[in-house]
């Protein structure tokens, strides 16, 4: 996780956060596990990913709550010795520690997550980039204390990142144009674990429920008492825990709520913030003043891939990008102590939801 220190002239951060929380408040309306009933709201909770994960869900027919707490977890665990940059023996950090230009198996999971970020990544003008792995390291933001690089250094690595040196050989292999290519999945990773865990759920016969990892979430169906799902995005201002909006979810269909922002991952600098999300483009964290980014899809893999790139891109470049590409999407920009929101054409037209 990263700890914002006082160290040197880097001043302290207001919030300590995790790394892969990009910026999501939840209301979650649940009773203790061990009290509930069947038609009562079942809670799990615990740590995953470098974050927390908490999900509640209900059934009509009687359900085994331990089989559904053993199945998310054996789920949860696979994901990890998958998709996760923080374990050494992982299949992408095998991929990212093999250093050569040969053909290599990741299997279907990870290039599914290529294939997604490829096309982000061309509708994003090459901000977003999963490449970036070596960028964030030496910005800090995988360790614990984040903090000015040398400009030369930023431009040298600059010349190791790419997505279009990273290839797709077929539905389970990738090969790296460039040997010491590194891919961080972390900027996606999220929204497809949101929607596995949502699948384990389903296939134990569960269809109302909501699965939130680390302020990213995905609902289906309602409560128990025949009310919607209903979230709480928060005003995104560090160290401001109240609500800025709310979202009612829809009843007859599964809806994926993604949250990227700048207020949750940042250091200071000589009377400047410096934020976690980095332009690919030009290896250093963007200065623009759109600070949320929240993205309402059915799919909470490919939802994921865009609020980062279009928090990446700034407000009128993500807008165009947005509407271009069909993407339901809400911006909140600061000016001063102003927040200003705006909607993309897709979020203004989704009759599935309400935002108040």
């Amino acid at each position: 996780m990263i700890q914002q220190k006082t160290k040197n002239n880097i001043e302290k951060s207001t919030q300590r956060s995790y790394p892969l929380m990009k910026g999501l408040m939840v209301l979650l309306i649940c009773s203790q596990l061990s009290a509930c009933s069947d038609t009562s709201i079942q809670k799990l909770e615990g740590a995953a990913q470098g974050t927390t994960y908490h999900i509640s869900y209900w059934s009509k027919t009687p359900i085994d709550n331990t089989a559904v707490a053993n199945a998310v977890k054996v789920e949860l665990d696979a994901i990890d010795k998958t998709l996760s940059n923080y374990r050494p023996d992982s299949v992408i950090e095998v991929f990212n520690s093999t250093e050569n230009t040969d053909s290599q198996e990741v299997g279907a999971e990870i290039v599914n997550l290529v294939r997604i970020a490829q096309t982000v990544s061309v509708a994003s003008q090459g901000c977003y980039d999963l490449t970036m792995k070596p960028l964030f390291d030496l910005w800090g933001f995988r360790g614990e204390a984040p903090a000015m690089p040398d400009e030369v250094v930023i431009n040298k690595l600059q010349s190791r990142i790419g997505m279009a040196k990273l290839e797709v050989i077929d539905d389970s292999h990738l090969r790296k144009q460039q040997a010491d290519l590194k891919v961080d999945l972390s900027s996606i990773a999220q929204g497809y674990s949101v929607g596995e865990i949502s699948h384990v759920l389903e296939q134990l016969g569960i269809i109302d429920y909501l699965v939130e990892i680390g302020g990213e979430l995905q609902t289906r169906g309602y409560k128990p008492d025949q009310q919607p799902w209903r979230i709480a995005l928060e005003r995104p201002l560090p160290g401001d825990m109240h609500m800025q909006k709310r979202i009612t979810m829809p009843k007859d269909t599964q809806m994926a709520v993604m949250t990227s922002g700048t207020y949750n991952h940042y250091f200071d600098y000589q009377g400047q913030r410096y934020s976690h999300i980095l332009d690919a483009r030009n290896g250093r964290p963007i200065t623009h003043d759109l600070v949320s980014v929240s993205v309402i899809h059915e799919d909470p893999t490919i939802a994921d891939a865009w609020d980062t790139a279009l928090l990446c891109l700034g407000q009128k470049d993500a807008m165009t990008a947005a509407n271009l590409a069909h993407i339901p999407a809400l911006f909140i920009q600061q000016q001063g102590t102003e927040l200003i929101e705006s909607k993309s054409d897709a979020l203004n037209t989704l009759d599935k939801i309400t935002i108040e």
